[in-house]
């Protein structure tokens, strides 16, 4: 059977009754193909453009090398200038990403370029949004994000691959305890279900991104990404209205990251053996009972 993906619903354009039925309500991703080409950044985000903007501030690079046991969660491999790295991703494949960077605290006029898509929902949170780089063929491990927001992820300069699971799939999906992301033994692009075998009949949804278009992720949804191309996006996040997913995010950055991180700190491997131990107890468990359901 092996994992069960679906196309992603693709608009041109919607309103705001439709984005709030059809999408925001019931957690739905949707890809909308003419939001951004409103934007200035449409035009003028090039390589050469976001190069020029943010110069040689040093930014720290994430490669696809399994996560450090001692070390604190996004916790960079290596640090580069910014300038030269965007000539290293136009040049050659690379697995160095930069990973919740933010230039435009750095290149202010880069906060003209774009539009918050107050127009569809309220609730927006960043000052300065989230940009993210890759080299052709790097990798972003599958995980939710920390702070269980509504994202709204536009790509640029090239294709961006991405595959979409609802939170409910987390224990078949082999997620580490007191963490956010999956166990990064597998790969969900050629999983070996001999070995993982809980990730057979997993149900995703799948999109291929190009210039301009925008990825909506509703809270909570694991997301995998592969750049086909050395490209960027930037991410707009937006709070959700439930109360219960306010203080799921409140508790994932205070009283679990703070834990995981004691926890990485003294006891190292022994800690991550455990947690890989437990996560594939819970795959196995849930596949017998057929969860989700």
């Amino acid at each position: 059977m092996g994992i069960i993906l679906k196309p992603i619903d693709v608009v041109d354009d919607i309103t705001q009754e439709e984005f709030t039925e059809k999408y925001l309500k019931p957690r739905r991703p949707v890809v909308i193909k003419n939001m951004a080409r409103k934007w200035p950044a449409y035009q003028k985000w090039t390589m050469e453009y976001v190069k020029e903007a943010v110069g040689d501030v040093e930014v720290p690079l994430y490669d696809s090398k399994k996560a450090d046991p001692a070390a604190p969660i996004n916790t960079p491999t290596t640090k580069m200038k910014f300038a030269d790295y965007i000539d290293l991703i136009q040049k050659e494949p690379t697995d160095l990403r930069i990973f919740f960077f933010d230039p435009i605290k750095h290149a202010k006029k880069l906060l003209e370029d774009y539009i918050s898509p107050k127009e569809l929902m309220g609730g927006f949170l960043d000052k300065y949004p989230s940009m993210f780089f890759g080299g052709k063929g790097s990798v972003t491990f599958l995980h939710f994000d920390i702070d269980m927001a509504h994202i709204f992820h536009t790509h640029f300069n090239g294709r961006k691959h991405v595959k979409l699971f609802e939170y409910k799939w987390k224990e078949r999906l082999y997620q580490l305890p007191y963490a956010t992301y999956a166990l990064e033994d597998y790969d969900i692009d050629n999983p070996d279900f001999e070995k993982y075998p809980a990730l057979d009949g997993v149900e995703g949804i799948e999109c291929f991104l190009e210039h301009g278009d925008t990825l909506f992720m509703p809270t909570g949804w694991w997301h995998w990404m592969k750049y086909l191309d050395g490209s960027f996006s930037i991410s707009l996040r937006a709070w959700d209205k439930s109360w219960a997913v306010k203080a799921h995010s409140l508790w994932n950055l205070t009283v679990q990251r703070k834990f995981d991180d004691i926890m990485k700190s003294n006891f190292k491997k022994k800690y991550m053996d455990w947690k890989e131990k437990v996560a594939v107890k819970r795959a196995e468990i849930a596949l017998k009972r057929g969860l989700p359901k």
